[in-house]
């Protein structure tokens, strides 16, 4: 072992690094098909919608549309707050909605508009979100306007928005003008290609009432049907949960089976399902130790709750947060286990993730549509100040590279086998915290060709030399194919090590910043390659630190 790099500056004696001088068996079956590669990844998310617009939040926009080649959904708070547009840390606005002093409604969609300009422009689509309530229309608005900052409560954040509706009726020709309008603006085919939505984590704080349940079952009813007569083939769904639980499944029973609160009649439209899963981080002996066990676990608890309804047969299920935790805007100075966000950890971490999401909706026979990654960018902030975001003022990070490689794949997933540490079903019940790294793959072929994605995962954050790794790709049809490899690790794609090597700058200079963002992109490990193919089948080797990432394309 050449190498031990920590992200805090403590070590104790419990906490190890395990370097593996034998290769790690990979095999890659391409006779064996396993289902569609859904790009269930090519979903994102942020509280302050008003960053879409700004400089940055524009060009991360840009790149994050061109690294899919399908339609990038877009998730985002506050679309129905009340303010003046400025944006803030867990802060956003819109003010579609005021009333005059005789108390009859006065819409405006001017920031609205500007917001899913910006998406539409780059052929992205909303998960348009239902929410919050305007000042006008809640029922405890003040205090309206929070001022919440890293390191304050997390409950000053619910103020007057969090409320529910003083006049259901009011608040439901909101929503139905407000698709009305979108319908108007951007044409019917593109609506019914978004997906509406109400609210969030209702089960948790974002929802202040009495009686949360019921108070949000109504909320959605109204909405449901709102939608409905805006544009009767729109699609809506919900609950987005913060926990799996008795909310989650009462609402379910709900929408399947009650009395709809709008309409009278049994039941309320549903066309997707969707909740949040997090995991949880904490600090160990002064190293951050991931919490990917937590995620998971709650992924498998919600596919199967919904399993167990035969009505929501093949429903599209949306996860609609899929983090590591649960507060973008808490930086590491603050919340010091949240100190992965910067380096690779966050990358190897992502790509082992999602990967067990395939698995997971596979083994509960559900049909995944997406999972939410819930960071987007903050403007104008310290540089790598540890926010949960994809870049800094405007420089990627090293997590953007493994959505640009899970945007290279596409075509059916095929199975990976080999001796391998960590089943899905062991990181699902226990994370990855034994000796061993998590050194496993992801794989799919279309007709150009195949990609496997494979990391080198541990839930410790070390950093150190990993294991040689020994790829064996079965089932190649042509006598030689062009590999390109491309790679996440300390020298690769990282612009958070570039910048630590330029002395940490706070304000670096526009020759640096170039640098920074070269640094960001994908980055290959050597030239393609040609490789011959006997017995119908390759084997590649290489070197994975632990918390690297890499992407082997085979064009044939």
């Amino acid at each position: 072992m050449k190498r031990l790099i920590l992200s805090c500056c403590l070590l104790s004696a419990s906490i190890f690094a395990y370097s593996q001088t034998q290769p790690v068996a990979i095999q890659v079956d391409l006779a064996k098909e396993k289902g569609v590669m859904k790009p269930i990844w090519a979903w994102f998310g942020y509280d302050e919608p008003n960053y879409t617009t700004m400089k940055d939040g524009k060009k991360l926009l840009s790149e994050i549309a061109a690294l899919s080649p399908t339609p990038v959904y877009v998730r985002a708070h506050n679309l129905m707050t009340t303010g003046d547009g400025t944006a803030a840390l867990k802060w956003g606005s819109t003010d579609m909605y005021k009333e005059d002093k005789d108390g009859n409604p006065v819409y405006s969609w001017t920031i609205i508009d500007k917001i899913f300009d910006t998406y539409v422009e780059r052929k992205m689509k909303p998960l348009a979100q239902i929410g919050f309530m305007p000042e006008a229309l809640s029922t405890e608005p003040e205090p309206y306007r929070h001022y919440w900052a890293p390191g304050k409560q997390y409950k000053e954040i619910m103020t007057g928005w969090a409320h529910p509706p003083k006049d259901y009726n009011k608040w439901a020709e909101l929503v139905y003008q407000w698709v009305k309008h979108s319908v108007d603006r951007y044409g019917q085919a593109e609506v019914e290609s978004w997906y509406w939505e109400l609210w969030n984590e209702p089960d948790g704080a974002y929802l202040k009432a009495l009686d949360k349940e019921r108070e949000y079952f109504k909320m959605y009813d109204y909405a449901a049907d709102a939608v409905k007569r805006a544009l009767p083939t729109a699609r809506i769904g919900g609950p987005h949960t913060a926990g799996i639980g008795k909310f989650f499944d009462n609402f379910l029973k709900h929408v399947l089976h009650e009395t709809n609160m709008a309409t009278g009649k049994v039941g309320a439209p549903i066309d997707f399902v969707a909740f949040h899963a997090k995991g949880s981080p904490k600090v160990v002996n002064g190293v951050v130790q991931m919490g990917i066990m937590n995620q998971l676990n709650k992924i498998d608890r919600g596919f199967s709750i919904i399993a167990s309804y035969p009505e929501l047969k093949n429903i599209p299920i949306i996860i609609g947060e899929s983090d590591p935790e649960g507060c973008a805007a808490c930086g590491m100075h603050t919340n010091p286990e949240n100190a992965y966000r910067n380096g690779t950890l966050y990358s190897s971490y992502t790509a082992a993730s999602i990967a067990r999401e395939y698995d997971i909706a596979d083994q509960r026979g559900v049909n995944l549509l997406g999972a939410v990654n819930w960071s987007f960018e903050f403007e104008d902030q310290p540089w790598y100040f540890g926010f949960r975001d994809l870049a800094t003022n405007g420089v990627d990070k090293p997590v953007l590279n493994v959505f640009r490689m899970l945007g290279m794949m596409s075509g059916t997933r095929v199975e990976v086998a080999g001796d391998l540490a960590y089943s899905t079903e062991a990181v699902v019940k226990s994370g990855v915290r034994s000796e061993r790294t998590d050194i496993n793959a992801l794989a799919a072929k279309d007709a150009k060709g195949m990609t496997v994605l494979v990391w080198n995962y541990h839930d410790t954050d070390i950093i150190d030399d990993g294991s040689p790794v020994e790829l064996t790709i079965k089932g190649l049809s042509s006598k030689k194919v062009t590999m390109n490899h491309y790679r996440i690790d300390q020298e690769h794609s990282n612009s958070y090590v570039t910048w630590k090597n330029m002395g940490s700058p706070q304000k670096p200079s526009p020759e640096q910043i170039a640098q920074l963002e070269k640094s960001g992109q994908l980055a290959a490990l050597g030239a393609p390659t040609v490789l011959k193919v006997e017995n119908q089948q390759v084997v590649i080797k290489m070197q994975l630190p632990r918390q690297a990432v890499s992407l082997i394309k085979l064009s044939y």
